[in-house]
């Protein structure tokens, strides 16, 4: 099979893990018989070196034409970088919100899974990491809270401060269908999150998630409200596959899940719309400390690229075959300076790349 990827390595550490995630996808394409072509775009810093915005309206559109995009990290160090001395709509972060608005991307997917390996950076008790989980959170990304109307006025000179949540009932149905399918591929349990006992955007959250569901009866679903799930993240975090939530809520979980894995450096994520399109990216920043001293750790960016392969290539054995690779590498105790532990042997992000790529 043919795909075509836009390439966005950014700023910082961007270039470098960009540069092994595709080393291994070169690998996965000579051992699975598939081409993959890359286009190499600018976004962030770079963008704004080369051009005085962010985001350029051709770059966006040659995104647009891709199969999948794969972007590294924008930004730079906000205190003392020439990037945040002009307007705000241009500064590097302008340009990813761009971007996923551009590419209508509605579904935010972001994995919390925890390597036996790392069990000991958990922050959870013994027991719990012993037992270890793997989840999806999936958010809803682009109503809600952080979408509705808002204002702050002055009454009777008391300021007084609105922030509307509104969903309708597509915005629901088109989250839940991406959170039903992922599911899918996966331990075919869904928990719906919710704050039902309160809010008239969750009871329609709830309605329209049991409409859905019955489309997809091969998936066992159920609903939690938010406070219930926050205490449960902790508690028992081996009970969840696919949480499926609003905005908000899935902000707040969403961080929650990644502190518990240990690391920021080993997590993906995903952002989906209605089309296979989709914008895969790891969940840390561009790291502008380190760059260009191949400490960085590019687990998150490669398994990044595996949820590409998953979700918008439909490639699964070949998603495996990636975070098989990375388990591997684990195993044998190869470790990047964020992750290293005593008894393991250190690595830089160059060789980390070379080591999950030969285990392909």
């Amino acid at each position: 099979m043919k795909f075509h990827i836009a390439l966005i390595p950014g700023d910082g550490i961007g270039p470098e893990i960009v540069e092994e995630a595709k080393k291994v996808l070169d690998r996965v394409a000579e051992k699975y018989h598939h081409e993959f072509t890359y286009e190499k775009l600018l976004m962030g810093g770079c963008s704004i070196d080369a051009y005085g915005t962010s985001l350029t309206d051709e770059t966006l559109n040659r995104a647009k034409a891709a199969d999948s995009v794969l972007l590294g990290a924008v930004g730079g160090d906000v205190g003392n970088s020439r990037w945040y001395d002009i307007d705000p709509k241009d500064r590097p972060e302008a340009g990813l919100l761009k971007i996923r608005k551009g590419l209508e991307l509605f579904a935010n997917i972001r994995p919390a899974y925890l390597y036996k390996e790392l069990k000991d950076a958990c922050p959870l008790r013994e027991s719990i990491a012993e037992a270890g989980f793997d989840m999806v959170i999936m958010r809803e990304l682009t109503g809600g809270l952080y979408f509705g109307e808002r204002k702050t006025e002055e009454i009777n000179g008391v300021r007084k401060a609105t922030d509307t949540l509104v969903y309708d009932e597509n915005e629901i149905r088109r989250i839940a269908v991406k959170g039903f399918e992922i599911a899918r591929k996966r331990k075919k349990h869904l928990i719906s999150v919710d704050k039902a006992n309160v809010l008239d955007s969750s009871r329609l959250w709830r309605t329209v998630v049991d409409e859905v569901a019955k489309e997809y009866p091969d998936v066992t679903v159920s609903h939690m409200l938010v406070d219930n799930c926050a205490m449960q993240l902790v508690k028992d975090p081996a009970q969840f596959d696919v949480v499926l939530t609003e905005n908000m809520f899935g902000d707040i979980l969403s961080d929650e899940a990644s502190m518990i894995t240990g690391s920021i450096g080993m997590l993906s994520s995903a952002s989906l719309g209605a089309t296979k399109l989709g914008l895969y990216e790891p969940s840390h920043g561009s790291a502008p400390d380190i760059a260009g001293q191949n400490i960085a750790n590019p687990i998150a960016t490669i398994l990044s690229a595996a949820m590409m392969l998953r979700y918008s290539f439909d490639l699964d054995e070949e998603a495996r075959a990636v975070e098989d690779a990375v388990q591997k590498v684990l195993t044998e105790g190869y470790r990047t300076v964020d992750i290293m532990a005593e008894g393991c042997t250190r690595v830089g992000t160059k060789e980390m790349g070379d080591l999950i790529t030969e285990r392909i």
